[in-house]
């Protein structure tokens, strides 16, 4: 069976059944739903649909939890914490942004904790949410659970967490600049992707459980397991140590050192800060500002002949506008899995069926 090419409101609605069918509440199945089609449509694949059937699993372990409220730890003007108690990042996540985007058009800036979620997704969309609202934010995210896959700089073996870093800057008039990157140089997700697709891994990405350089996406997944590299060389692996410090240590969800009380389960932990530029350069200024750097970047002759200078969040809307046109692309091992989980809930697996037409 050949790729198919899925319409996104199809994809949504069939997504959204089987963590209905799961236990979530249409809230929460919605914000979940929303939050990994949209990483498909952004071209994150690695963060959208692959991962439905791996949250599932999950709840049935116990080690994500359906319909967990926000509990707050802290409310002290520009300081807020939560704890998420193991529930689903998306909408838990969805709601602590919330609060701290409601707070900081008050304060004009905002540091906000939030730890022990589940898995967060991409988090390029919580920079996305915070710029919709006219709002800088910049995120750190680290993993105090099972989510080790990256081997340090000089190193050979799993010892940090993939570590993402987003920012988000809004641009009056114009979509937000969104960076969303790891502190690796492939995404533990990208390997699933190609191991579904039967495809190599890029080159310098992996190692194998003999450290040793590999492409094969399966060698990743042996016994004893590969790792993934930094981003950078010492540069990615001082990023992602920073992240381990600020969105673990800082928010006190952990490290993903394997004493943590929480590494038999995927959490997450992310420290956000939000800015209003009115508070400090005026937002009129930072605006006229950050429009002349990004049309001085993008003037910059390109290398190759046709190439283009690109800001970050370009990709991503050029890739939604044409899978919004023309479908989500997804493998037929993707398209199983999906098919499995809506078995996990009860559902017949017919259902994927109805994706293509």
């Amino acid at each position: 069976m050949a790729t198919r090419h899925i319409p996104h409101d199809r994809l949504r609605r069939v997504v959204g059944d089987i963590f209905r069918a799961g236990g979530c509440e249409a809230a929460e199945a919605r914000d979940i739903a929303d939050h990994l089609v949209d990483a498909n449509l952004a071209g994150h694949d690695s963060h959208g649909a692959i991962r439905v059937a791996k949250y599932v699993d999950w709840q049935r372990q116990g080690m994500v939890l359906p319909n967990r409220p926000l509990e707050t730890l802290r409310d002290d003007g520009m300081l807020l914490m939560f704890d998420g108690g193991f529930g689903y990042g998306q909408s838990v996540g969805r709601a602590a942004m919330r609060a701290a985007i409601e707070r900081v058009a008050r304060t004009g800036v905002v540091v906000m904790a939030l730890r022990n979620v589940g898995h967060l997704g991409r988090i390029g969309a919580w920079a996305e949410m915070a710029s919709e609202a006219g709002f800088l934010s910049l995120h750190f995210v680290n993993t105090s659970g099972f989510g080790r896959l990256v081997a340090p700089h000089g190193g050979s073996d799993r010892r940090l967490s993939a570590n993402p870093i987003a920012a988000g800057v809004p641009m009056p008039g114009a979509p937000p600049m969104i960076l969303d990157m790891s502190t690796c140089v492939i995404a533990e997700g990208k390997i699933q992707v190609a191991r579904n697709k039967g495809a190599a891994l890029p080159e310098g990405a992996v190692v194998d459980g003999a450290g040793q350089p590999t492409r094969d996406a399966e060698a990743f997944y042996a016994t004893p397991p590969g790792a993934i590299l930094p981003i950078a060389a010492h540069k990615g692996s001082g990023l992602s140590i920073l992240c381990e410090v600020l969105a673990g240590a800082l928010t006190g969800g952990g490290s993903t050192h394997p004493d943590n009380p929480s590494a038999d389960r995927l959490v997450n932990n992310m420290l956000t800060i939000l800015i209003d530029a009115d508070s400090l350069s005026g937002r009129a200024a930072f605006a006229a500002d950050v429009e002349r750097l990004k049309d001085w970047v993008k003037a910059s002759p390109p290398l190759a002949p046709g190439g283009e200078v690109l800001v970050p969040g370009e990709p991503e809307r050029r890739t939604r506008q044409a899978r919004e046109a023309d479908g989500i692309p997804l493998d037929p091992a993707t398209l199983e899995q999906i098919a499995a989980a809506a078995r996990m809930v009860g559902l017949d697996p017919v259902i994927v069926d109805s994706l293509a037409r």
